[in-house]
């Protein structure tokens, strides 16, 4: 009997269209997958609990586990021009940033930390389900937050304005492309089926691309936002080469982003591989 494998990944259209085959079709005679679908701040803690073999979570939360878990090549999300922004009201007048309460997403975001690195740790964040920030700042219950995933597409028609893309922030500080989110799987599964997985996930988007009419239903039924152009744009933007294989490029950059972590306190030593061999 094949080994079944537990699998938690985010309900956003960039996870749905890279896992839809995996779920759905039996791509791998060598393993069966049990998927649940979370919030990015959720599966940040269920890997700190190690509760699935395989999961999306982001790169800071990561580096939190890294004991636990090792990288996958395929699966992950990180780009060039796809960084969190951080938010205002529009026509709001803000005399300081530093020291201020700010939303985030979660405090294991790669949100976060970008935040961290741009403010030097200066500010008070405030984590908050990533789909209910613009809300808040609109009732203007806070001046600040910083928004991720969809509401990087409807941000402006909202009321709000960019303060600062912390993606753009972080290129020209590094020149890298900007680590966002992980694939990792469980360190004490085998290696033959870690790498197995990995193959089977890159066949999975590989299939996404051949036949997206078949992705089209999951991904809208999951996703927050159903506007289908919105949902187009949120794929091309987050999935893309490095999501197929992180490479070299991919890999140093997310070696960057962790000895900026390691620099600023954020996390500790780990002498663990971060990357499947």
């Amino acid at each position: 009997m094949k080994p079944q494998l537990t699998l938690a990944y985010s309900p956003c259209p960039n996870d749905t269209f890279l896992f839809y085959h995996l779920i759905h079709e039996n791509i791998s005679e060598n393993f069966s997958v049990k998927e649940e679908l979370h919030d990015v701040e959720k599966l940040n803690i269920y890997s700190e609990q190690k509760k699935f073999d395989v999961t999306k979570l982001s790169f800071f939360a990561y580096f939190h586990v890294m004991d636990g878990y090792t990288l996958l090549n395929s699966g992950s999300a990180l780009g060039r021009g796809c960084g969190p922004l951080l938010v205002k009201k529009k026509g709001k007048n803000l005399k300081k940033i530093k020291g201020e309460k700010i939303l985030v997403p979660g405090l294991k975001t790669t949100a976060n930390l970008l935040l961290n690195v741009y403010l030097d740790k200066n500010f008070q964040p405030e984590p908050i389900r990533y789909d209910l920030i613009m809300d808040k700042i609109l009732l203007e219950e806070f001046d600040l937050g910083v928004i991720i995933h969809e509401e990087r597409f409807t941000y402006e028609e909202r009321g709000l304005e960019k303060v600062i893309d912390l993606g753009d922030y972080w290129e020209s500080l590094t020149g890298k492309a900007i680590p966002l989110g992980a694939i990792a799987i469980k360190r004490s599964i085998d290696n033959g089926l870690q790498k197995e997985f990995d193959l089977s996930l890159k066949k999975s988007l590989y299939l996404a691309y051949q036949f997206p009419e078949k992705t089209r239903k999951y991904i809208l039924e999951n996703s927050q936002v159903k506007d289908e152009e919105v949902v187009k744009s949120h794929i091309d933007l987050y999935v893309n080469d490095f999501t197929k294989d992180l490479g070299q490029e991919g890999k140093e950059a997310v070696s960057a982003l962790w000895e900026k972590a390691k620099s600023l306190g954020l996390v500790k030593e780990n002498k663990n591989k971060m990357f499947i061999e």
